[in-house]
């Protein structure tokens, strides 16, 4: 038995060193984080703060999170034009790339021939000058070597794919207080809206931090996403730390609160046999990319929105018990209509939350449906998401 229990500490241990570290790991270690295993990376599951403070933290004031282990890369066309580089994007993702402004962000998707969704991904036209024809994408981190190769194959000979993973690391600062606490260090900061992004020196107390902040996130609160050379984001993060609101915030809360909030996470909510239409993102989509030409998968867009079969949807289950991922989904009678994709408990609801997919026409809210757990048929209602009001600042 010991020999048994020294192999497996061995194989344990061999299996973290295997695992790549953000460049803020230490810090977390520092912090008393559980690291666990994630993407390929050790990340920081929570902080002593627990999962539940952590998620009411974030809705309250400013959590932070370390999101160093995502994709950073930029699309350059060698003719140094971004409507080259554009089209050549446009040929892989459902949304519309050329009318993005300098300073712009956009959702999309990287899509198969089938219309799969092979990744979630944001796409940003640099706003600095001389630099507006770069286009500079966030790829998820478990399928960022996929996307890459995805890009290497199906990106023309005349546009550059430079992949910065190397030398930039990226967190998110999100909640109420977010953008108020990052704007004391350049007061432009809070100029951005909901979408839009910008190159800003941020004035630490030992000298400025050049990063590339965007008003965006994944918690569904106001907030900002900021890259930075790897150095330069261990002093801001260290600054950052420092200030009143701000905490530590570990994958169990970012999970949380993406649910709460009704934001898919890839490889539960959405994968290659769902269609951007079928898991509600059709706000993704501008109207003139609806035809079903243009892109990958652009024929099972279009089919989608003629023929509806399946939907995303909330779930409010009945009682305290949570329904988990794969979860059935019955009508009343006892059908199976679907499956549940992300579930657990909502701090900020007070309650189980879930989401999954059932086959219309079960997909409208107030339908009553039954969540089968351990064997027992349980009542639970689709609703609409999301379950807490998105607080993304649009602008006065």
């Amino acid at each position: 038995m010991a020999q048994g229990a020294k192999l497996f500490a061995t194989e344990c241990l061999a299996m973290a060193n295997d695992l790549k570290k953000t460049a803020l790991h230490d810090l977390h270690v520092d912090l008393g984080a559980k690291m666990v295993p994630f993407a390929g990376y050790n990340m920081p599951v929570q902080y002593p703060l627990g999962v539940l403070g952590e998620h009411l933290h974030t809705r309250e004031a400013a959590g932070l999170f370390d999101v160093g282990h995502m994709g950073q890369v930029f699309l350059v066309a060698e003719d140094k034009t971004f409507e080259t580089a554009a089209k050549a994007l446009e040929a892989l993702v459902p949304a519309s790339i050329s009318d993005l402004e300098p300073g712009q962000q956009r959702y999309t998707q990287f899509l198969n021939d089938d219309g799969g969704i092979l990744d979630d991904l944001m796409v940003s036209r640099i706003n600095m000058p001389g630099h507006d024809h770069m286009i500079y994408l966030v790829v998820n981190a478990g399928c960022k070597d996929a996307d890459y190769a995805h890009l290497a194959t199906h990106m023309p000979d005349d546009v550059a794919i430079n992949i910065k993973d190397d030398a930039l690391s990226l967190v998110a600062l999100q909640g109420p207080k977010a953008v108020e606490i990052i704007a004391r260090l350049n007061p432009d900061v809070a100029k951005l809206i909901f979408m839009t992004h910008g190159e800003f020196e941020l004035q630490l107390p030992d000298g400025g931090v050049y990063a590339h902040i965007s008003r965006s996130g994944y918690t569904g609160e106001d907030g900002v996403e900021i890259s930075a050379h790897h150095d330069d984001m261990k002093r801001l993060v260290g600054h950052l730390l420092t200030q009143d609101g701000v905490a530590p915030i570990g994958l169990g809360a970012r999970d949380s609160l993406r649910m709460e909030s009704g934001l898919c996470l890839y490889g539960n909510d959405i994968d290659t046999t769902t269609s951007p239409i079928e898991a509600g993102l059709i706000w993704s989509v501008q109207k003139h990319r609806r035809s079903g030409e243009g892109y990958k998968g652009a024929a099972r867009v279009a089919a989608d929105l003629k023929t509806k079969t399946r939907r995303l949807v909330g779930i409010k289950p009945e009682g305290r018990a949570p329904a988990r991922g794969h979860t059935e989904i019955q009508d009343v009678d006892g059908n199976r209509i679907g499956e549940v994709t992300s579930g657990g408990f909502g701090p900020s609801v007070g309650g189980p939350v879930a989401m999954g997919y059932v086959d219309v026409p079960h997909n409208k809210a107030g339908t009553t449906v039954h969540l089968i757990v351990r064997g027992k048929a349980l009542p639970a209602t689709v609703t609409k998401l999301p379950f807490v009001p998105h607080n993304y600042f649009r602008g006065k």
